[in-house]
């Protein structure tokens, strides 16, 4: 059992839950990712770490409610406990002096690529981020991203925050001012991720992507993960989750996600319907 310290809502159906895990704690890095069971009968949810405090034993993680799993781990309130806490998995990012990088994060992406920016800084990194959200009320931890970044650009789709566009029509800016960029980082949905990686293809700066939206099960067994990558298929859970972004197949990637989504609709239209007739239990009293 691993007990909730905190909780605070970050956005509308966004939220971050500060976790009792020392030994977790102590050992995450950048990029890695844990893997939580509410309970008994929850299902696996890998999740970035957002962060860790190895001093005070904590490990912080941000998600969103989309699905069954992540809205019944959203009912859990400090003092409670989740069953299963399972980490750090999959590879580090790779933090190296490059010289000048742009991290890009889309939505909940955001919280994810906050660790690899902050550490990419700490290296001597010049970090230019771009962060990018529907609209103004979505966007969360615009301050913690300003203060690891030399320079910050918020985005929203619909103008009405900060620049209005996508993440990739900042990102051509950016990289239209003859400035050279040495790395890039995009974390959030597949298909930013795509888009990001075919301009920065033009531009030919490599580039990283973090594939933890397919992962399940975090051994390689289930092979859920599974994802070609230059050719050669590669599981996201113990071969990244991070990749070269120039050779994904993103399209591929894409049909499969979309393999449940009626299995993954009936699944949050019986929760709710549980919800409403008090039926269903989250989790033991930690």
């Amino acid at each position: 059992m691993v007990k909730i310290l905190k909780k605070r809502q970050l956005a509308p159906q966004i939220k971050m839950l500060e976790l009792a895990a020392p030994e977790i704690a102590r050992k995450a890095q950048p990029g890695q990712f844990v893997v939580v069971r509410v309970n008994e009968e929850g299902e696996r949810i890998p999740l970035t770490v957002a962060d860790a405090l190895p001093e005070e034993g904590i490990v912080v993680i941000v998600f969103q409610e989309v699905g069954k799993s992540t809205m019944l781990l959203g009912t859990l309130e400090e003092g409670e406990a989740i069953l299963d806490l399972i980490g750090p998995l999959g590879k580090p990012s790779e933090i190296e002096r490059f010289g000048m990088v742009v991290c890009v994060a889309g939505g909940v992406g955001t919280p994810e690529i906050f660790p690899v920016a902050r550490a990419l800084k700490q290296a001597g990194n010049r970090v230019i981020s771009i962060i990018g959200f529907r609209n103004r009320e979505l966007v969360l931890m615009e301050d913690e991203m300003r203060a690891v970044s030399d320079e910050l650009i918020v985005a929203t789709d619909d103008g009405s925050y900060g620049v209005k566009g996508f993440v990739t029509d900042v990102l051509r800016e950016v990289l239209n001012r003859g400035e050279k960029v040495d790395r890039c980082f995009a974390v959030g949905p597949v298909i930013m991720m795509k888009m990001v990686s075919l301009l920065t293809k033009e531009y030919g700066v490599p580039t990283v992507v973090s594939l933890n939206p397919i992962m399940l099960d975090a051994t390689g067994m289930c092979g859920v993960c599974r994802v070609e990558v230059g050719g050669e298929t590669k599981f996201a859970c113990v071969d990244g989750p991070e990749f070269d972004g120039h050779k994904v197949n993103f399209d591929q990637l894409m049909a499969r996600l979309k393999t449940y989504v009626n299995e993954e609709k009936q699944a949050v239209e019986l929760f709710l319907k549980s919800r409403n007739c008090g039926c269903e239990k989250g989790s033991a009293r930690g």
